[in-house]
């Protein structure tokens, strides 16, 4: 009965291992759902749904996108993450998969590469540095200046609490030596407002859908998270050049991910269809005019930067003592 009892076993493995193959082989046969963690119309949504529909192509099935905002992305965070390992359900998210654990780590207790398969970093979008077009600083130099001789006078907004318009805010306020007051919005939209009338002092933000409001002297870029100057704002410095550096790897990113244990040729499929997707020229052309950085890299090369990037924002949180408010 035992030798039966194992031999049983051994042929239920097999059939496991290759029904395993099997669905690998085939994948995908059926739609793919790309799961959001943030409202229709942002820009990780905007990218997400570009890269979607030609990953569909390149897949031969459907790529459907579904939002799921709330909890800082993390309720389509937590959604995949306990979803089947099949590659059926992938995640595009951005900072906050890292920064959510960091902040509240009773809350989020997960480490995101190890709950997660990495599968490519579609792009990043640069921060600048912006505020009002009267404002009375009309450069960086300026308004660190002030903040030194005023500690605590300065205000900066931000779309809330730990999203990446803080945490480069903290980074700067470390790097420079000064002590600001943080004035949280609920969205990013909010806040551009707020410093539009001049109502606080400045602000990081995504350099997209900016432009209009810089040629038409509403709003002055002070500064750029790229390492080379932008091309949409010339004549604007570096935050690198002005001795501030880390800000263009702290750019917030737009990556794909598969819940831990989705088998590796699944992954491998999904990469090839989203750096495919990336590299067409419709689609650069498209995230470009959004202001984004085409990346489009390798499994291995997204699960590098995400370890490297769960260092840098620890590091800036105990710095700055940044706590949950």
């Amino acid at each position: 009965m035992k030798l039966i009892k194992n031999l049983a076993i051994v042929a239920a493995t097999i059939a496991c291992l290759t029904v395993g193959a099997a669905s690998a082989a085939d994948f995908p046969d059926r739609p793919v759902r790309m799961v959001i963690g943030y409202s229709a119309g942002g820009p990780t949504d905007v990218i997400a749904r570009v890269v979607a529909k030609h990953m569909s192509s390149h897949l031969g099935q459907s790529v459907v996108v579904e939002n799921k905002p709330g909890a800082s992305a993390h309720i389509a965070a937590n959604d995949v993450m306990n979803s089947a390992p099949d590659g059926y359900k992938v995640l595009v998210t951005s900072l906050t998969l890292n920064v959510n654990p960091l902040l509240y780590p009773d809350r989020y207790n997960y480490d995101a590469t190890k709950v997660f398969e990495p599968v490519s970093n579609f792009a990043s979008l640069p921060m600048v540095v912006v505020t009002n077009y009267d404002s009375p600083y009309k450069d960086l130099q300026s308004l660190i200046a002030d903040a030194k001789a005023n500690p605590e006078k300065l205000t900066f907004g931000s779309s809330g609490f730990g999203g990446s318009a803080h945490l480069a805010a903290e980074m700067l306020a470390t790097q420079a030596g000064i002590e600001m007051i943080h004035v949280p919005f609920k969205g990013n939209g909010p806040a551009l407002q707020e410093m539009i009338a001049g109502r606080i002092s400045f602000m990081f933000y995504p350099s997209i859908g900016i432009a209009n409001y810089v040629a038409d002297k509403r709003l002055r870029v002070l500064a750029v998270g790229t390492q080379a100057p932008h091309p949409d704002f010339p004549g604007v410095p570096t935050l690198e050049s002005a001795g501030m550096t880390g800000f263009e790897e702290g750019a917030p990113f737009v990556g794909m991910l598969a819940p831990a244990g989705t088998p590796q040729e699944i992954v491998a499929k999904l990469n090839k269809a989203a750096v495919a997707a990336i590299s067409s020229p419709e689609v650069k052309e498209q995230l470009k005019q959004l202001g984004a950085q085409v990346i489009g890299d390798s499994p291995e090369e997204f699960r590098k930067f995400l370890v490297a990037d769960k260092e840098r924002w620890a590091a800036v949180i105990k710095n700055g003592n940044v706590t949950p408010e």
